[in-house]
């Protein structure tokens, strides 16, 4: 049975958290156009669930592990993505986002482990349910969040709906990813784990 995308209303569209966080308003570059997949390919994952676009949304199917890849190009640091997502089906992240960190990559999780945990993975070789960025939030079913993350040479930040929930510098820190498939996500990639996802409004600008 398909489901149907709920649509709860817009995300804040104002994000704060500190004020070396705040940018200029505009530049953002769409990454999405609502009809196809244009600039993405899936990602290869082993026992991933199918991925298509309908209702202005990229839907990820319930798998293992099923993702979208940016196939163009994007920096490695000093920029800021945006994006809205929806955990459709499943009790896993629904809202997985590789990123280059200049010379090396991590993910942002939205969701994960007993549903709840939102973090980096990994930081200092430790991942998003056991670093210092590690926290705890509910996200319910069917409903979309907005998310924001500014990546920085020095500092990674992110939001969601407009609180702060990451601020952490890099300064003698490492990041890198977990050995489980996510390096397939790099340079610049979502994810979802065993759950069904919708992805909208996905667009970035340089800072």
């Amino acid at each position: 049975m398909t489901r149907r995308l709920v649509v709860l209303g817009p995300a804040a569209a104002a994000f704060r958290f500190q004020a070396r966080a705040q940018a200029p308003t505009d530049g953002w570059i769409p990454m999405f156009d609502g009809r196809s997949l244009a600039g993405w390919k899936e990602t290869p994952f082993p026992g991933r669930g199918m991925c298509a676009v309908k209702d202005g949304a990229i839907l990820l199917g319930k798998g293992r592990m099923t993702g979208v890849n940016w196939t163009r190009e994007f920096p490695k640091s000093g920029y800021e993505i945006r994006f809205e997502a929806a955990r459709l089906d499943g009790n896993d992240f629904f809202a997985g986002l590789t990123f280059p960190v200049n010379d090396s990559f991590c993910s942002w999780i939205n969701g994960g482990w007993d549903g709840t945990v939102v973090g980096l993975s990994n930081v200092d070789g430790y991942d998003a349910s056991e670093n210092d960025t590690s926290t705890n939030r509910d996200f319910v079913k069917g409903r979309w969040y907005g998310f924001r993350l500014l990546v920085t040479q020095t500092r990674i930040q992110a939001w969601i709906g407009g609180s702060g929930v990451i601020d952490v510098g890099l300064d003698k820190r490492k990041v890198g990813l977990r050995f489980d498939d996510t390096d397939l996500s790099a340079p610049l990639g979502f994810c979802s784990y065993a759950t069904a996802a919708g992805l909208r409004a996905i667009e970035y600008r340089r800072v």
